[in-house]
């Protein structure tokens, strides 16, 4: 019998800090695979629970707009009011008067279900108070959209506040693992709350899941205090700072390392790691180094070839990603591979499978959503259909976020529907020709004067005594260090100094600084 090995997958976390926005890099074996971005004007986080004011119902709509203090309304379907909404608004009047200071639930009586096809008219409203949690970002032209069945993410488990309902993630396979996390959850679960059990709980002992039960049973209380002397409409209950949050929903034993290039943010994602897997605390490392994080880590490379129109592969494949109003429509083509392979339904089939492999990281990568069309490569044979099916479904189990995939048509057309919860990531990637429309793109000769003008004042001045780093395009880097002798080498022979050229790729192509061995930006 042989041995199988387990084979270690490196996952990492790369977090990057500048004064307004926080940017997230999950990698999988150096590849990007989730980019995400806080900015401190971001008001609107999925998760945040706020107390609001219905502006008005719409009998039409069979909904209600509602003012949460973003400039357009926030929609609220009938069908996300949830069925304890009376109880609900009971409550809420009873703690904002100060009559109710037990927050537990165990004592208070419950109002019956409102009528699950009922009327928005006769369950709310205007100008009545609601207590609503933001299940999707302002996007485009819309306004927030909310729902006002309350949820409480923990990491093992999510707290539905006026429920008794326990279910398990349809991610755990195992009946005995479904009943077992069932009992232990409603042996420890509090008289008025429903338990969602997550993946993650999978194995998981009781003491862990009580632990998390707690937590979310505090985050409730000190939301319940807030209410009484909130504004209408603010925020009671604010999601985890994204570095938590984003750990919460993706971190597993299978992360090899965090790195953090800012001291404060280091400080808070130690502690959260600390808190929901100790063993794990040594892997976060705060980044010192003089070279930008995401540089170090191969990502702005990434960034500028992974968002562009174009999606190259390996060995010359690529895709087309097109976006419309209605849909994303992506095209796969063979590329330069077409003549190699044995036969064109060989072909076909390994460059769709690998197709679909950059699919999937793409629609997680952009946070696509709607409905994608992908046309593969036609396959004449049923079983390579069969298999490139089976292949995307699984390439796509990683995605956190909701999604269904159509088997192909006749005309090698796969369907997908993405839920989106947050605005697409959309990425410039192209740079505007320095030397004008339809013009060839070389070193401008206006630019290496100035480099050489900006370095002779600095020998000079400061940096005659210290070392000379210039941080530059990679194209410039190129044109500088290029043939015998090159420019950089005559900038030798004329001040003998060794000026040290570092290619940035997140520079645009005349930007550049001079830095000196510390990393100090000194012209």
């Amino acid at each position: 019998m042989g041995e199988y090995k387990l084979i270690q997958v490196n996952r990492e976390l790369i977090v990057r800090s500048s004064s307004d926005a926080v940017d997230f890099a999950l990698l999988k074996e150096g590849k990007l695979t989730e980019l995400h971005k806080e900015e401190d004007s971001n008001d609107f986080s999925v998760g945040d629970i706020m107390i609001a004011k219905v502006r008005k119902p719409v009998t039409g709509l069979n909904a209600a707009f509602v003012n949460v203090g973003y400039e357009k309304d926030a929609f609220l379907h009938y069908h996300d009011l949830g069925p304890q909404l009376a109880s609900m608004l009971k409550f809420i009047k009873a703690v904002s008067s100060g009559k109710l200071k037990d927050y537990s639930l165990s004592n208070f009586k419950f109002e019956e279900d409102i009528d699950k096809n009922g009327s928005i008219n006769d369950v709310i409203k205007a100008n009545q108070s609601l207590l609503v949690q933001i299940v999707k970002e302002p996007i485009s032209t819309k306004g927030p959209r909310i729902s006002s069945e309350l949820s409480i993410a923990g990491r093992y488990l999510v707290m539905v506040p006026f429920s008794d309902r326990v279910s398990v993630s349809q991610k755990i396979e195992s009946k005995e693992e479904k009943d077992r996390l069932k009992r232990l959850v409603r042996s420890i679960k509090p008289k008025g709350f429903g338990v969602i059990i997550r993946t993650v709980a999978e194995g998981k002992k009781v003491a862990e899941l009580d632990k998390d039960l707690q937590g979310l049973l505090n985050k409730w209380s000190v939301m319940c205090n807030k209410i009484q002397k909130a504004p209408h409409p603010s925020k009671v209950l604010v999601e985890l700072n994204r570095a938590s949050s984003i750990l919460r929903d993706v971190f597993n034993d299978s992360y090899t390392g965090i790195y953090v290039d800012d001291e404060t943010l280091f400080e808070q994602v130690k502690d959260y790691v600390q808190e929901i897997a100790p063993e794990k605390e040594s892997i976060v490392k705060l980044y010192s180094s003089s070279v930008p994080i995401f540089e170090k880590f191969g990502i702005e490379r990434q960034i500028k070839t992974s968002f562009g129109r174009t999606a190259t592969m390996s060995k010359g494949a690529y895709l087309i990603i097109e976006h419309t109003e209605a849909l994303h429509v992506i095209d796969v083509n063979s590329g330069n591979r077409s003549n190699k392979a044995k036969n064109q339904e060989e072909t076909a089939l390994e460059v769709n499978l690998l197709a679909a492999s950059e699919i999937a990281r793409q629609l997680r990568l952009r946070d696509m959503g709607g409905i994608i069309v992908v046309d593969f490569i036609d396959m004449a044979k049923g079983e390579h259909r069969r298999r490139l099916f089976d292949h995307l479904r699984d390439e796509m189990k990683d995605d956190r976020a909701k999604h269904k995939i159509l088997p192909p048509s006749k005309f090698g057309l796969i369907q997908i529907t993405r839920q989106r919860v947050r605005p697409e990531m959309n990425i410039k990637t192209s740079e505007a020709n320095p030397n004008g429309p339809g013009q060839e793109v070389e070193a401008p000769i206006v630019l290496i004067d100035k480099i050489n003008s900006d370095l002779e004042k600095l020998l000079k001045g400061p940096a005659k005594d210290n070392g000379i780093i210039l941080n530059i395009h990679p194209f410039i880097a190129a044109y500088l260090t290029k043939g015998f002798p090159s420019i950089r080498t005559k900038w030798f022979l004329e001040h003998k100094k060794w000026i040290k050229i570092q290619p940035r790729d997140a520079y645009t192509y005349l930007e550049y600084r001079f830095k000196n061995k510390d990393g100090k930006t000194i012209y």
